[in-house]
């Protein structure tokens, strides 16, 4: 008897939107397989994450943000 093995993963986010903030980072907006939206900030840092679906968050976040974009860092 030969059994098969299907791997298992997790349904990725999309990306929907992007911002650019107040420091010239970019915040990335996200729609998640429940329907409910992310963001992630390459200036802060910061995650964020809504049930209302509305990039008005994100909007907010780009807006006020005045992080430089943290600069890439390269394996040693």
């Amino acid at each position: 008897m030969t059994a098969t093995i299907t791997p298992i993963t997790a349904p990725t986010p999309v990306a929907v939107d992007s911002f650019l903030t107040a420091g010239e980072a970019i915040l990335y907006v996200y729609e998640d397989p429940d329907g409910s939206l992310s963001s992630d900030c390459t200036g802060c840092g910061e995650y964020a994450w809504t049930l209302d679906v509305d990039r008005g968050f994100a909007q907010a976040h780009a807006e006020s943000c005045l992080r430089r974009p943290r600069p890439f860092r390269l394996a040693a």
